[in-house]
């Protein structure tokens, strides 16, 4: 039996790129996914692929530039009727390169407010249930990226994402829902440019590291998927 088998996973991003291959990855260990977009035509491509691993999958579309449209996400998800078992944090905005002194405060808001405040209001929403049924997986997406002032804004929300993984995996400890933080690499997605060194799919199979922990596994570790790539 496969090790995700009756598990079901939400994936945020996971209509291209990095988010596919982690939506399919899961759905090969047997688990259905929830497919995330900004509009459900964009989730087709991912629902397709992974229903053809012979698991379910449902989609779900949103922004995540306010409270108010993740709030709208959040009740999304919920109606589907289905449990989410393994939150995957995937969504995430880089903004402009710009120099340090040029960046506003919309520029650090609009930032913060994707990669780290809608992550939060994410965990908080399906954490809880998570550790009422004793088991769980949640999975922030981190970053290598420092001393890169131009894209300061961005750096530094994934530095918040670290510490804010380290204080909920602290609050789980104990409870076999287990918070890691993943830094895929820098990889040729529409983030990481057609410069990065590294293919998307070489993400696997170092993002479902995570995910595939015994329950007595530390909580809050920190993984890179290029230290797994093949």
């Amino acid at each position: 039996m496969k090790k995700l088998a009756g598990k079901w996973a939400l994936v945020t991003g996971s209509s291209r790129g990095i988010g596919r291959h982690i939506a399919t990855g899961l759905a090969e260990h047997g688990c259905s996914v929830i497919v995330h977009g900004r509009t459900l035509d964009n989730t087709q491509g991912t629902v397709d692929a992974v229903m053809a691993l012979g698991v379910e999958a449902r989609a779900v579309a949103g922004e995540l530039s306010s409270p108010g449209t993740v709030d709208a996400l959040i009740t999304n998800v919920f109606d589907l009727g289905v449990s989410v078992d393994i939150l995957y944090n995937n969504a995430a905005i880089q903004g402009s390169w710009k120099p340090i002194w040029d960046t506003t405060q919309e520029d650090w808001e609009s930032i913060m407010q994707v990669n780290v405040y809608s992550l939060i209001q994410l965990c908080h929403a399906f954490g809880p249930s998570m550790k009422e049924r004793g088991w769980g997986r949640i999975v922030n997406l981190s970053s290598g990226i420092a001393a890169v002032p131009n894209l300061g804004p961005y750096s530094v929300t994934k530095a918040a994402v670290d510490k804010y993984t380290i204080e909920l995996a602290a609050e789980l400890r104990g409870t076999k829902v287990l918070v890691s933080a993943l830094d895929p690499g820098w990889l040729r997605t529409d983030l990481g440019g057609p410069q990065a060194p590294g293919a998307p799919e070489s993400v696997l199979p170092g993002a479902l590291v995570p995910v595939l922990l015994d329950d007595n596994a530390e909580n809050g570790q920190y993984f890179r998927a290029q230290d797994y790539a093949k």
